[in-house]
């Protein structure tokens, strides 16, 4: 039977792969690729296998998704083995869930294969997402819905305790600082974390009041995270402590 994997590459870093992936590709005879998959993974599949680019590129031309499904289509009734690989997670606001309601209304078998997500990676950074008695839960959203227009969840999450990560919010940090500042948590401690886990990862600490400061300041664009909580701080914690026990001794 004719299959369409569904695999999430994870962040960046092919030694992120799962076994399962990872032994995926290697035995894939078709690849449908977003932009954010590292190219060292692409180069894991067989010399033979059509590898075709369907990325979203931000700020430029797009294939569509309807493309997107067009192609599923047609490779998937002429091979057996058609991965579609995608960044993070599929399911992770990576649109993965929609190509599989489309496959399996054209009978077309379908195998989920999850990725570690971009905010599970956000750990590399030293930033957890939960730590005992500072976050208790964690609220994943996106700054930017389907019409391009802001999503206003975030009014709901700005009020918990808990952490709070925000995907595709870089051309939305004016109001995610708008949420906050007016509910009064302009110090709240925040973090854009860029290219998760790959070999130009970078990041930049600040509080949420600053975000298009710190981004504008650090050159720092998409593909990015932006995470807000006091779990952010945790490192600033960490060598405060640090410096206070060497002044002890």
């Amino acid at each position: 039977m004719n299959t369409l994997f569904l695999v999430g590459s994870g962040p960046g870093d092919p030694g992120l792969l799962t076994i399962k992936a990872y032994e995926t590709i290697k035995f894939a005879q078709v690849i449908l690729f977003d932009n954010l998959v590292d190219e060292r993974i692409i180069e894991l599949a067989p010399d033979n296998c059509i590898k075709r680019f369907v990325g979203k590129i931000p700020y430029a031309k797009q294939v569509t998704q309807d493309e997107i499904h067009a192609l599923i289509s047609f490779y998937c009734n002429r091979y057996r083995r058609v991965v579609r690989l995608k960044g993070g997670d599929p399911y992770m606001f990576g649109r993965g869930f929609e190509e599989w309601l489309y496959a399996k209304r054209r009978s077309i078998d379908v195998q989920y294969i999850p990725g570690i997500s971009a905010m599970q990676g956000a750990g590399l950074n030293s930033i957890p997402l939960t730590h005992r008695g500072v976050s208790n839960g964690v609220w994943a959203l996106t700054a930017t819905k389907e019409d391009g227009a802001f999503a206003c969840d975030l009014s709901l999450a700005a009020q918990s305790t808990s952490t709070v990560v925000i995907y595709m919010g870089m051309q939305k940090l004016a109001q995610i600082a708008r949420v906050y500042v007016m509910l009064g948590k302009a110090d709240r401690p925040a973090a854009i974390v860029q290219q998760v886990s790959c070999k130009d990862q970078n990041q930049v600490l600040c509080c949420v009041a600053d975000l298009v400061m710190a981004s504008e300041n650090s050159g720092l664009s998409n593909p990015a995270i932006i995470i807000i909580g006091e779990v952010v701080d945790l490192q600033n914690t960490l060598r405060a402590a640090n410096e206070t026990t060497r002044i002890v001794i």
